[in-house]
């Protein structure tokens, strides 16, 4: 737990400048970054489903590419 107090005649700029140094410091938010995107890893059929279509998408891609089509 981060606890920064206020010093007496401190402006609330330099008090938000010192707080956010803190928290900084801290690495609370490096960790709540990183809590927030890590997820359930994906089972291997999901996997497997997802190289199948990109491969294919790829396929596609590449088939529209030989016939002349820009890829937008």
């Amino acid at each position: 737990m981060i606890e920064v107090k206020r010093r007496k005649n401190e402006s609330t700029g330099s008090f938000l400048y010192r707080f956010n140094k803190r928290v900084q410091q801290s690495g609370v938010l490096k960790e709540v970054r990183k809590r927030k995107s890590s997820s359930r890893p994906v089972n291997r059929r999901k996997r497997k489903l997802s190289a199948v279509y990109k491969s294919a998408k790829a396929r596609q891609v590449k088939k529209m590419r030989k016939l002349g089509y820009s890829a937008k």
